[in-house]
């Protein structure tokens, strides 16, 4: 397994011979009240489980398949609501960013800028973000290969930054559908930039129930499995306490309630996987 190099967010290392870190939180900000009871359980499960955590929830879902879907709170009442959050919980925050003109007040309050797959090809964002100063997260697109994310990595790095990661989510497989090519973690792995495996939306059915995404949420712990037996830096999973009334991505999102069983194997798959690079 191929080391990648080191990324600092906020204290927190991600790559190298670092342990596994969790990316986690709801898909989208549905109120403050929730999104801070779902940080203030995913902070008590990763200490227990011992894994490092960073908070992710969208202020804005710009990409939703209807005009109807649920957005959320937006820009600004949306990076009020993080930055509260990273403070009182004492966690870095990720936000996906869709828009040139929001990267400057957004990279002030995250720790981490995401940029959406469905945007990972956007020449001007992606400058953008590499001109930011913050580490930045770009998810692959549905419709690239994983060797094309080198193409989005120097995108990134043209604007002066080197603090690049990127995450494989699914790629397109017929009409509604995705599947998963484990090839492609080591495949970018190759770029040296942290890896790290979006569980939730691989599962993903998009616009799969016509005004909305369905997903097959059953499938998630063994996509984990594999994808950190292959050797990956982070998971990212988008959890939810009651993913059936969630107002995004509920049908792919994982229960609260499941997520420390699953952690404990991960973590332990994880140091397995790890041994390689000390051979």
């Amino acid at each position: 397994m191929k080391r990648t190099r080191v990324i600092n967010v906020d204290g927190l290392k991600i790559g190298g011979d670092n342990p596994l870190v969790l990316f986690a939180g709801p898909c989208v900000i549905e109120s403050e009240e929730s999104a801070r009871r779902i940080a203030d359980e995913l902070k008590k499960i990763a200490a227990d489980v011992g894994l490092k955590l960073v908070f992710k929830a969208s202020y804005d879902k710009a990409n939703r398949s209807s005009i109807t879907g649920f957005r959320g709170p937006g820009l600004r009442a949306g990076l009020e609501i993080l930055n509260r959050i990273g403070r009182d919980f004492d966690v870095p925050v990720m936000s996906d960013v869709h828009a040139v003109a929001e990267m400057s007040e957004a990279s002030d309050a995250l720790d981490v800028v995401q940029i959406p797959a469905f945007l990972s090809r956007q020449t001007d964002l992606l400058v953008e973000a590499g001109l930011c100063g913050k580490p930045v997260n770009i998810k692959k697109g549905q419709f690239m290969s994983p060797e094309e994310m080198g193409n989005a990595i120097q995108k990134v790095k043209s604007g002066g930054s080197d603090l690049v990661m990127v995450t494989e989510r699914g790629t397109t497989f017929g009409y509604n559908n995705l599947v998963v090519d484990m090839r492609s973690l080591p495949v970018m792995r190759e770029f040296t930039c942290p890896v790290i495996f979006d569980g939730t939306h691989s599962v993903q059915l998009p616009a799969g129930q016509g005004t909305s995404s369905g997903g097959r949420r059953e499938f998630v712990p063994v996509l984990c499995r594999a994808a950190v037996g292959a050797g990956v830096d982070a998971v990212f999973l988008e959890v939810h306490d009651n993913p059936d009334e969630a107002l995004c991505d509920g049908p792919n999102m994982l229960p609260l309630s499941q997520l420390r069983p699953l952690l404990l194997v991960l973590k332990t798959l994880d140091r397995i996987a790890r041994l390689e690079q000390l051979e």
